[in-house]
């Protein structure tokens, strides 16, 4: 096996610890989210500590990609795990998209009041100023090392960003005016974006995939 070039095997390890900071991150802000949303009784919020658990797998499986490159491993067995969970990630999302949705619906119907969460709106504005550091970091390495993959979680990180403000909008709302309606209603908002990522993922892959049966270099 050939050796790889140096200045690739930096910019691999820089996207290692790269993931490595946006997994610690996703750990934490699933577990404030979930435990925030479930306490205040918020759909919103809770939604965005389950996303939040999905991003972490979504990203423990590209950290090892990244590692299986770095190591010099076999990519094709990686490409294939990574097929498998590409789908029970698209599986799920579509699975929480419609639970937000109904959940949103009977809650408008039975006027269900979350409380205030000071605790969420916290995370939530962290989550907007961490995840597009993560973001332009992930970007900038994917192009050194020409990874669709890493470019694809880039993209995620940015997504979350804005997933991250609509809930901050919806709970200051209810936390400075009582507009409990206006989490409901940017629930129908939020889970929009939930539509589209399992199309998203799906694209990725199959773009990751014709790439690594179309070359000899390794391809994440």
């Amino acid at each position: 096996m050939a050796s790889m070039d140096p200045a690739r095997a930096t910019d691999l390890q820089r996207g290692i610890r790269i993931e490595i900071i946006s997994i610690a991150w996703m750990v934490v802000e699933m577990a404030v989210s979930t435990g925030a949303g479930i306490a205040a009784h918020s759909i919103l919020l809770t939604a965005f500590g389950i996303d939040s658990l999905i991003e972490l797998v979504s990203g423990g499986i590209l950290l090892w990609r990244l590692r299986i490159e770095g190591a010099g491993g076999d990519l094709e067995r990686v490409e294939r795990a990574e097929q498998r969970a590409t789908w029970i990630v698209a599986l799920t999302l579509g699975l929480l998209c419609a639970y937000v949705l109904i959940s949103s619906v009977y809650g408008l119907i039975i006027r269900s009041v979350p409380a205030s969460s000071w605790i969420g709106i916290g995370v939530s504005a962290a989550a907007v100023l961490v995840m597009p550091y993560l973001a332009v970091a992930k970007r900038r390495i994917s192009r050194r090392i020409n990874s669709d993959a890493l470019v694809g979680d880039a993209t995620n990180s940015i997504t979350c960003a804005y997933m991250a403000g609509t809930v901050l909008v919806g709970l200051l709302l209810n936390a400075l005016f009582g507009w409990w309606w206006a989490e409901m209603w940017l629930h129908f908002y939020f889970s929009s974006g939930w539509f589209v990522r399992p199309w998203r993922h799906s694209q990725k892959h199959g773009r990751a995939t014709k790439q690594l049966n179309g070359r000899s270099d390794p391809i994440i």
